[in-house]
């Protein structure tokens, strides 16, 4: 069954994952607010296809509009992926449960907001869920779906596997809760690498260095809890009696966090932020990003392709 998909919100996110869902051959609908957000998401779909060395047909199967109505009303799934604001995103549910039909999926890609806080306006509720995508969508196969304690469970499995017919790996998350899985883990390990410059231990090279060639390293092919088994559970224990009660238990944002926002520091684009940053540098480092993900996705799919032992190649 090839289903119907409308995305809501045409920028990084929206545009990435009508893409991926058009290149698995669904009809997309994609829907924004800006015409010029439209024409740039257009444009910017072509480019992850020629990235891809996809068919630019790809993009063909994305219609872009204006109209919510016309978006959205005949779709079996629409995914909102708007800015993370909650006000925003609690009217566009409330005008999805008016003009969408009553069996399609409603899903938002929010990275940290509680599910059941943006489903407040929808009626049904049991077809309101998660599906958190990682930027980007289209080289970044993980997607937490987040289930709600309304949430069906025939609907979270419906969306699951319409996920996982379009080539992503989606994982459920069975507790709606801020930031889910993977910003929660992502988030303590940046808390504590902001309290390490801050308190002088290193600077933010060294952070970084640090995890990139030492447990970074191995983290895409050994999952933390695995390499806790690994080692020995008598180990891990070991080191948290001595580690734990040094780690920062800052409530909140981190003061340094919060003083390099607050002088406008924000990172590439203000060209300050924990680095010094160029044009060219940043440039340098997205396209690091981009050419080692679509390096990963490409020996990904090389190995599902492969024949299994129990399915000798033809000759």
């Amino acid at each position: 069954m090839v289903e119907r998909i409308a995305i809501v919100g045409a920028g990084l996110m929206g545009h990435g994952i009508a893409q991926l869902f058009a290149a698995s051959g669904h009809d997309v609908a994609l829907y924004d607010v800006s015409a010029d957000a439209l024409a740039k998401a257009r444009s910017e779909i072509e480019v992850i296809c020629a990235l891809l060395g996809q068919d630019a047909a790809v993009a063909d199967r994305v219609s872009c509009g204006l109209d919510l109505r016309q978006a959205v009303e005949n779709a079996d799934v629409v995914i909102e992926a708007a800015p993370e604001k909650p006000d925003l995103k609690r009217a566009i549910f409330a005008s999805l449960d008016a003009l969408c039909r009553p069996d399609a999926l409603l899903a938002s890609n929010t990275s940290v907001i509680p599910i059941s806080t943006i489903a407040e306006p929808v009626r049904d509720k049991g077809r309101v869920m998660g599906a958190h995508f990682w930027n980007p969508p289209y080289l970044v196969p993980l997607v937490e779906v987040i289930e709600t304690p309304a949430t069906r469970d025939d609907a979270m499995v419906r969306m699951m596997a319409i996920l996982a017919r379009a080539g992503q790996e989606p994982v459920r998350v069975r507790r709606d809760i801020p930031g889910f899985i993977g910003n929660r883990l992502q988030h303590a390990l940046k808390r504590e690498a902001i309290a390490l410059v801050a308190n002088g231990v290193c600077d933010a090279e060294t952070v970084d260095r640090v995890i990139k060639l030492g447990f970074g390293a191995r983290l895409g092919v050994l999952g933390t809890l695995e390499q806790s088994d690994m080692v020995g559970l008598n180990l891990t224990l070991d080191i948290h009696r001595n580690v734990m009660f040094d780690l920062d238990v800052t409530p909140g944002p981190h003061p340094m966090l919060e003083r390099l926002v607050a002088e406008g520091n924000l990172g590439m684009k203000t060209g300050k932020g924990f680095y010094e940053w160029t044009d060219e540098k940043a440039a340098a480092v997205r396209q690091r990003l981009r050419t080692f993900l679509a390096g990963q996705l490409a020996r990904r799919n090389a190995v599902s392709a492969k024949p299994s032992d129990k399915e000798p190649a033809s000759h």
